[in-house]
């Protein structure tokens, strides 16, 4: 321990991920962000090696986790002051994950020429370490304010050291997740489920152009998350109707990823359109809608308490 103090590098690798002070009490869906770290590293070794021989490889593990890592975030609130850039950097880092796995498909195309295939494969091999790069910038802004917790309360009154306790506790999501990962590797080696709810989204809207557009507006629409969502609650436990509100988008979620799967023939082509319609509703309207009902109830209940206390 004197050692990682002694040295510059390392006391700062110390300050990340052994003295850190970190709420005693979040829960497991906080080891979603350990996991990514996991995936990453594996996507990255396994790219340079495979490189060596071109051969396809498979990097659906980092985008699954991915998905349940956004959720909690939503579920808690965690884009919210003061971790808005937190928020920002990870939605960014989401984005070009999903552009590097779109990357590794280019032999999905009717005609694909040698200098196609050969920056196609450039850009898939390179784009991991900037996604390496992003992911050392969230950690900064990650450990500028500390991570959130399920009771959304911000202070030191009630913080333990990372190692041991969440190191171990880590670890044990780790083994876990290598076990599933192992599975899906050697028998389930074809899972693409990730990019479907977004290729739903593109497939619902007739024009090309506007379906790209909506796509993409379907991953950017995350960060204005922050701005839309009005309620000076902190995390959907103690927001009853935002939590309704959070299932409720969730199982929207996982209808367009079923209609990405299906052939774009009616009555698939309808549903997607519909839940196409309800996800970009659910942060522009519904959101906001839920969080002005709830400070209205909060400064109502406050007046009341104050005429009571009179």
């Amino acid at each position: 321990m004197r050692l990682l103090k002694s040295q510059s590098i390392l006391r700062i690798a110390n300050s990340y991920v052994i003295d850190t002070p970190e709420p005693a009490n979040i829960s497991y869906l906080w080891n979603f962000g350990s996991l990514l770290g996991v995936c990453l590293i594996i996507q990255i070794l396994t790219g340079v090696f495979l490189a060596m021989h071109y051969t396809p490889h498979v990097d659906f593990a980092f985008n699954s986790v991915e998905h349940l890592h956004i959720a909690r975030g939503l579920y808690y609130s965690s884009y919210k002051e003061p971790r808005v850039l937190l928020w920002s950097i990870g939605v960014i880092i989401f984005i070009v994950m999903i552009a590097t796995a779109f990357l590794g498909y280019v032999w999905g195309g009717f005609s694909v020429n040698n200098a196609t295939l050969n920056r196609f494969f450039s850009l898939h091999f390179l784009l991991p370490f900037l996604l390496a790069a992003l992911v050392v910038a969230h950690l900064i802004a990650l450990h500028t304010h500390g991570s959130n917790n399920p009771n959304g309360i911000s202070g030191n009154g009630d913080r333990i050291p990372f190692h041991p306790y969440f190191v171990f506790k880590d670890l044990v999501t780790i083994f876990a997740f290598l076990l599933v990962l192992s599975i899906m590797v050697f028998y389930y080696p074809n899972v693409l489920g990730q990019l479907l709810p977004f290729y739903a989204i593109l497939r619902s809207i007739p024009n090309k152009l506007l379906g790209v557009i909506a796509m993409f507006g379907s991953l950017l629409i995350l960060l204005i998350l922050p701005l839309t969502d009005l309620s000076v609650i902190r995390g959907s436990q103690f927001r009853p109707l935002m939590r309704l509100a959070h299932w409720f988008f969730v199982v929207n979620f996982f209808i367009l990823m079923w209609i990405g799967a299906c052939h774009p023939t009616t009555p698939y082509l309808e549903i997607g359109q519909v839940a196409t319609v309800i996800y970009f509703s659910w942060f522009l309207i519904i959101v906001p809608i839920i969080g002005i009902i709830e400070n209205t109830a909060f400064d109502v209940a406050n007046e009341q308490n104050k005429n009571l206390s009179k």
